[in-house]
């Protein structure tokens, strides 16, 4: 960290901002507010994102759209976009030139004032943002003004300086791969699973990267469940099991959410948290969030009860596990959020006979474990998106008496015949379940697009039937 960035003395300084997305222009305007000479690159170039960059340019900002691939002449700093890889052709430039590379969050972390608000971070392939809420709202419950930032709400850039007591910070594998001196108060890996692999390049890296949370001088908490977040919080690691707490953990007791990590005396005390019910949706990935934004309150020094009443006041975002409709003794549940192998497993381990609603993007993620996994559970499945011949051929290996339906269609429709396919297959007490362990983007425009589709669709067919 050079002495600029220890007094805050950002005036002069030549910044490139890479990615004119929502926290690169927030980067660019922050920068711009303190004196930087910044410039704004995208390789993109169409008329919404020339309106969305407008008022940049109008307080200083250099914008050049088009050509997201040559470094600025000049420049001293790149501030990066979360989605850019690290071979990106600008990114490679300003290596070679010897030019610092960072990230938004790792900007935000630099630009914070003596006093600033101390972060409760996690990260994790599945269950971020729903802990990263409960955590807030656990915040909240006990008194503090707090915030969810980062990887989920207003860019963290710009929510660093608002005051706050506290932030429950959402940190993906690719904002962590472009920080490195961000230090939180307390932090998680909530899980490691195959993603996101086309861009880190082998799981390694991608556990690499969500291991950079564990900073020195930060309470770890790991998952106790999951070898690869045991592995990287470290031995002296606090920690969250489903199973019953040993002494520096919390976990569950009967039907109770039980703290033996926080309390005064961890081998022979413990707090009761809250109750299992209190934990909405109820699924067991559900609770181990919970588990987790717990722990990392604790840690704080939230009291138990302000757990409980933030879980009661949880509300779960759309497309996590929602319950659509019954139509004749059938479940219709939509969680397209689950947009990976690890995610759509941990779905339908909550499902008891499901019909299965798979596929999209797999993003060079492998679905022969999660096949085998819930291969008993399936009463059929119906396979849609780019990537459905390879969790076919999965199927055909590990589950090869369950019923397989293909939808190769794309258009507007293709959700109600993959709806009414899955009705067909079901039988009552079975689930129709959309957990593609897929993204989104080869059909829709995001996973919620893809969500509300099947909600539409199964409405539709409730009409019908």
């Amino acid at each position: 960290m050079d002495a600029q960035e220890v007094t805050g003395d950002w005036a002069g300084r030549r910044v490139c901002v890479a990615g004119a997305g929502l926290s690169g222009r927030a980067a660019a305007r922050v920068l711009a507010e303190r004196g930087a000479h910044v410039t704004l690159v995208d390789g993109r170039d169409d008329d919404a994102l020339r309106e969305q960059v407008a008022e940049l340019e109008k307080n200083g900002v250099t914008v050049r759209l088009g050509d997201g691939g040559t470094l600025p002449e000049g420049t001293g700093l790149v501030v990066i976009s979360p989605g850019w890889r690290p071979d990106a052709p600008l990114a490679r430039a300003a290596a070679a030139a010897g030019v610092e590379i960072y990230g938004e969050v790792e900007l935000a972390w630099r630009l914070r004032g003596p006093g600033a608000a101390p972060w409760l971070a996690l990260t994790g392939t599945n269950g971020k943002t729903t802990a990263v809420r409960m955590l807030t709202c656990m915040l909240t419950a006990a008194g503090y003004d707090a915030v969810a930032a980062g990887n989920v709400g207003t860019p963290i850039v710009e929510t660093v300086l608002e005051g706050h007591d506290v932030l429950a910070v959402e940190l993906s594998s690719y904002q962590l791969h472009w920080s490195s001196t961000v230090v939180p108060h307390a932090a998680t890996v909530l899980n490691v699973a195959p993603d996101h692999l086309d861009w880190h390049g082998s799981l390694d890296a991608y556990a690499e990267a969500k291991g950079r949370i564990f900073a020195p001088g930060t309470v770890a908490v790991a998952n106790a469940d999951d070898p690869v977040s045991v592995s990287l919080a470290g031995p002296d690691a606090k920690g969250f099991t489903l199973g019953t707490p040993a002494p520096g953990q919390v976990g569950v007791v009967e039907d109770l959410l039980v703290d033996r990590a926080f309390t005064e005396d961890p081998r022979t005390t413990a707090a009761e948290l809250a109750e299992l019910s209190d934990v909405r949706p109820f699924a067991p990935h559900n609770v181990a969030n919970a588990l987790a934004a717990a722990a990392l309150a604790r840690a704080f020094g939230v009291p138990p009860e302000a757990v409980r009443e933030g879980l009661r006041a949880f509300k779960p975002d759309p497309h996590r596990i929602a319950h659509v409709a019954n139509i004749g003794g059938v479940d219709y549940v939509d969680d397209s959020k689950a947009t990976n192998p690890h995610a759509a497993a941990s779905s339908l381990a909550a499902c008891k006979s499901a019909v299965w609603i798979a596929g999209g993007l797999l993003k060079g993620a492998d679905v022969d474990d999660l096949v085998r996994s819930c291969a008993g559970r399936l009463r059929g499945v119906v396979l849609l998106g780019a990537d459905r011949a390879r969790i076919a051929e999965s199927l055909a290996r590990h589950a090869p008496d369950v019923p397989v339906v293909d939808v190769a269609d794309t258009d507007t429709g293709a959700m109600d015949r993959i709806v009414t396919a899955a009705a067909d297959l079901a039988r009552p007490g079975d689930t129709v379940l959309l957990a593609p362990a897929g993204a989104s983007f080869d059909m829709f425009t995001s996973y919620g697009a893809r969500g509300d589709a099947f909600a539409a669709a199964v409405r539709r067919l409730s009409e019908s039937r």
